[in-house]
């Protein structure tokens, strides 16, 4: 069947209109962003045979201009307008899953998200993320790269970012290529001497977190902080 002779009530942007977009299947939203089809196919089916290309639906994060461009009625407009709305959908649900989290102060939670920074690093990176008075997420720094230790990771940078920012409260967080999170003296050392300006400034350390290969160190599990 044409889409045109689809009666008005079946067609999925009158659904949406009529019914909210939370009612309607995937190929209907789909369909919406990609607005029409071709003359082989209708925008309907032209939905499913992208969703087909997937297991579920959230397979649909990982397309490339690539593997759009490559299915017959798709083209360089359809391939970058759902790319564009896959790119905004993520970086929604990122700020959305960042403020939950970290009103939480969940350790672990915290390293699920952001654990994604130390992918495949060979080196280490010292992260740090501010929050407010609420413990609301404000921003994260990247500050420091390379091996840790006093000269690196001066605490002068941490805290004139909190300065800068507004922030109440931080969380440090970096890597250990090797893949084992035990802390070293130097990360004990370290954390303790942000622990103690921290407290001088009025800026808390809520944790210290090390990301390994599988596994993670919290100071504020461990009772350290």
């Amino acid at each position: 069947m044409k889409f045109k002779n689809i009666p008005n009530s079946l067609k999925p942007r009158e659904r949406l209109i009529n019914f909210g977009a939370d009612n309607l299947s995937d190929e209907e939203l789909l369909s919406i962003i990609l607005k029409t089809g071709t003359k082989e196919k209708n925008v309907k089916q032209l939905s499913l045979e992208i969703l087909s290309k997937f297991n579920n639906i959230t397979e649909l994060k990982k397309i490339s201009y690539q593997n759009l461009i490559e299915i017959n009625g798709l083209g360089i407009a359809k391939a970058t307008e759902l790319i564009a709305v896959v790119e905004l959908g993520k970086r929604i649900f990122q700020n959305i899953t960042i403020e939950q989290m970290i009103k939480c102060t969940n350790s672990k939670n915290i390293v699920d998200y952001f654990s994604y920074l130390f992918k495949d690093k060979k080196q280490e990176e010292f992260y740090v993320i501010y929050l407010d008075s609420k413990k609301k997420y404000i921003s994260k720094k990247r500050l420091f790269v390379g091996s840790i230790n006093f000269t690196i990771a001066h605490p002068r940078e941490i805290f004139k970012e909190a300065y800068l920012l507004s922030a109440s409260s931080i969380i440090c967080i970096h890597n250990h290529p090797s893949g084992d999170a035990t802390p070293s003296k130097i990360d004990n050392a370290i954390t303790e001497k942000i622990r103690q300006i921290g407290l001088l400034h009025d800026i808390t350390l809520v944790d210290h977190l090390i990301i390994g290969k599988e596994k993670y160190y919290s100071y504020f599990e461990n009772n350290k902080i």
